[in-house]
């Protein structure tokens, strides 16, 4: 596209992903506008948008209330706030030489009677035709209009190369339409083409356009999980002196669920090709013992074993829990984290790169630049989505050895199934689906925010029972949202108003020893209410704590709720949850909170949660610089992702180089980032 385009239009291009004329054929429309038709000014319906002509009068920049551009034509008016010098000059030419406007927008009514503020428009000639078929809208960006990037899409359609990848038999058997066909019918539809079908994108075109880029999606996983698989790791033992020991002396029984896990681990790490797995499981479940045991075999096998966690309270919990199992059996553990002075940093960076096994955990300071492994065998990463695809990356990079580490990854948001069979499919998954004995129930209170001293007064009554409590908010410092509790505020209120217990309070901004004493003084007990923002959301483990208020329960999403009410139930005292809301509720707020109060299972949580805001959202870092679906939707077309999985794996069977060639007309550059 260089050689067709001005530079600084192929900055714009390129901020929609579109750099040959392949992308741009591939581009298509997210909707369609009805310009087949004129509404007459006077009778435009209030509220819907309508597509109407008038003769141009005159046109000018006024300056009160604010700077604008007035457009006077026959019976209507047309305001634009943001405009540019042409435009002005454009309209002023068409007054002269009795041009007219088409313009498609809402009608309302204004000063000098009907106008429309920022409509699309088309300066024409008397008598010029309507268009014969409903006009493409597509995904654009700033200074890049509706026409300017239609006449290249158009453009591009010619020249684009459309012969097919999926071989006739394939297209017969999933009764998938013609490529080049549907393409150029969903940018120029026919005249009688269903107006539902195309909006809905149920039509066929829709469909084999859809297809495709599921196919494109699953090939590109696949393809990246055979290139992982030839690549050399080091085989962990699992019937190693000190895993055997460690599971001798346990304590307790591990569930059937954790068992199945381990065995999982266990055999992936006895392979000669690095493991990339996935373990999921609910807030409590245990993922944390049978990551433990994963690093057991990394120290069997003479080698180390890296814990990474995204903030250093959860790591710190990390630090503590292995040091409580491997301490006993001699396994030397090294504590990374940013709060360490720089010596004590060098020391245990140091410690890291002598050839001798031990487990290091830590922050994002495993993977700065100075810090390598002598012998890197594992990489365990918690809360996996929190993390950026090139810091996963980093972490497995950083072995000194040739051999590539294994790598665990962990999620306490269980992944829906649709996720798990397009985004994920290139993981193998492990899930633990069941609750260890003595786990309590929680139980959910929605509460107005109306109520707050009967809450106040719920604090108080377990406190005098010896109980402890959590009050969560959604912000430190005040939000320009106004509204909005803020955490140093509440702690200050709950402090006048809780006279008599002992108030604390913890964030994110606060220094890291600060943090660590604070947390100490609330396990502890010498601290009965803590106040805090979400920081609390993975990795803290009070089981003296059975009752967890949040602020403003409404602002919060589904999965970040279920996390911070995983904090309580972890003792033997029943435990409630109450979500203390601001009315009026949204629409969204309300389903969200009918969600978590009905439900206490992960898995159907992070189905609603998937529905609710869509993958992008769900997804959180791990798709950073990679493709989201731009036209399958991930509920509606589940059926359609199947097939494409059962087509991905003959299409590579039979034809290598035609999946690759439909890998990179769907994805092109974009799926290098092979899955971290």
């Amino acid at each position: 596209m260089k050689k067709v385009v001005a530079p600084a239009l192929e900055k714009k291009l390129a901020k929609l992903g579109l750099r040959a004329p392949q992308d741009l054929a591939l581009h298509l429309p997210h909707r369609y506008e009805d310009e087949t038709r004129l509404t007459q000014i006077d009778a435009a319906p209030v509220g819907v948008p309508v597509q109407v002509e008038a003769l141009v009068l005159k046109a000018e920049v006024k300056y009160r209330p604010k700077r604008q551009l007035v457009v006077y034509a026959e019976g209507l008016v047309l305001r634009f706030l943001n405009f540019y010098g042409s435009q002005l000059r454009q309209f002023q030419r068409a007054a002269d030489e009795g041009q007219l406007v088409r313009a498609y927008g809402e009608v309302r009514p204004g000063f000098f009677g009907a106008e429309m503020v920022h409509p699309r428009y088309r300066v024409v000639a008397q008598g010029e035709p309507l268009p014969e078929s409903l006009t493409p809208i597509y995904p654009t960006t700033a200074g890049l209009s509706q026409y300017q990037l239609r006449k290249l899409v158009l453009g591009a359609l010619e020249e684009a190369d459309f012969d097919d990848t999926l071989p006739a038999p394939m297209r017969r058997r999933y009764e998938l339409a013609e490529l080049a066909g549907s393409v150029r019918s969903l940018h120029k539809p026919a005249p009688d083409a269903s107006v539902e079908e195309l909006v809905e994108r149920s039509s066929p075109a829709w469909r084999r356009v859809k297809f495709d880029e599921l196919l494109a999606q699953q090939l590109s996983m696949r393809i990246a999980y055979r290139a992982r698989r030839a690549r050399v790791a080091l085989p962990l033992p699992s019937t190693g002196p000190l895993l055997k020991r460690f599971l001798g002396k346990l304590p307790f029984r591990l569930t059937r669920a954790q068992s199945r896990s381990m065995a999982e681990i266990l055999r992936d790490l006895a392979q000669p090709h690095p493991m990339q797995r996935l373990l999921q499981g609910d807030v409590g479940s245990g993922k944390t013992i049978v990551a433990a045991i994963g690093c057991l075999a990394a120290i069997d096998a003479g080698c180390q074993a890296a814990v990474m966690a995204p903030t250093e309270i959860l790591a710190e919990q990390h630090l503590r829990k292995f040091t409580e199992w491997l301490a006993p059996l001699g396994v030397p553990i090294a504590w990374l984290h940013g709060g360490l002075s720089t010596a004590e940093k060098n020391a245990v960076v140091k410690l890291l790169k002598e050839p001798k096994p031990l487990i290091a955990v830590g922050t994002h300071a495993l993977f700065q630049k100075q810090v390598g492994f002598a012998r890197l065998a594992l990489a365990v990463v918690d809360e996996q989505h929190r993390f950026g695809v090139q810091q996963r990356l980093a972490l497995r990079k950083k072995s000194d050895a040739a051999l590539v580490p294994h790598q665990l990854m962990m999620s306490a948001t269980p992944i829906p199934r649709t996720l798990s069979m397009t985004y994920f499919a290139d993981l193998d998954v492990s899930t633990i689906d069941e609750m260890p004995p003595g786990r309590r129930g929680v139980a959910t209170r929605l509460v107005s925010s109306g109520r707050r001293a009967e809450v106040l007064g719920r604090i108080r009554e377990a406190c005098a029972e010896g109980q402890q409590a959590y009050w969560v908010c959604p912000v430190i410092e005040e939000s320009k949202e106004g509204d909005l509790q803020t955490a140093i505020d509440t702690y200050a209120a709950l402090t006048r108003e809780l006279k008599g217990l002992k108030v604390g309070l913890l964030h994110g901004r606060l220094p890291a020893a600060e943090k660590a004493q604070t947390m100490k003084s609330f396990s502890t007990g010498k601290i009965q209410v803590l106040v805090a923002t979400t920081v609390i959301e993975v990795g803290v483990d009070v089981p003296n704590a059975s009752l967890m208020v949040i602020e403003h329960a409404e602002r919060f999403g589904l999965a970040q709720l279920h996390q911070l009410r995983g904090r309580i139930g972890r003792g033997t005292r029943e435990s409630v949850c109450i979500l203390l809301y601001a009315a009026p509720l949204s629409q969204t707020a309300r389903a969200r909170l009918k969600v978590i109060f009905e439900s206490t299972d992960g898995f159907e949580i992070a189905r609603e949660d998937l529905r609710l805001r869509g993958p992008g959202e769900f997804l959180g870092e791990r798709q950073s610089g990679l493709p989201l679906l731009r036209y399958a939707d991930l509920e509606k077309d589940e059926a359609l992702a199947l097939l494409a999985r059962e087509a991905a794996e003959q299409l590579l069977a039979q034809d290598e180089e035609a999946a690759r060639r439909h890998v990179n007309r769907w994805l092109g550059s974009r799926h290098e980032n092979a899955r971290a």
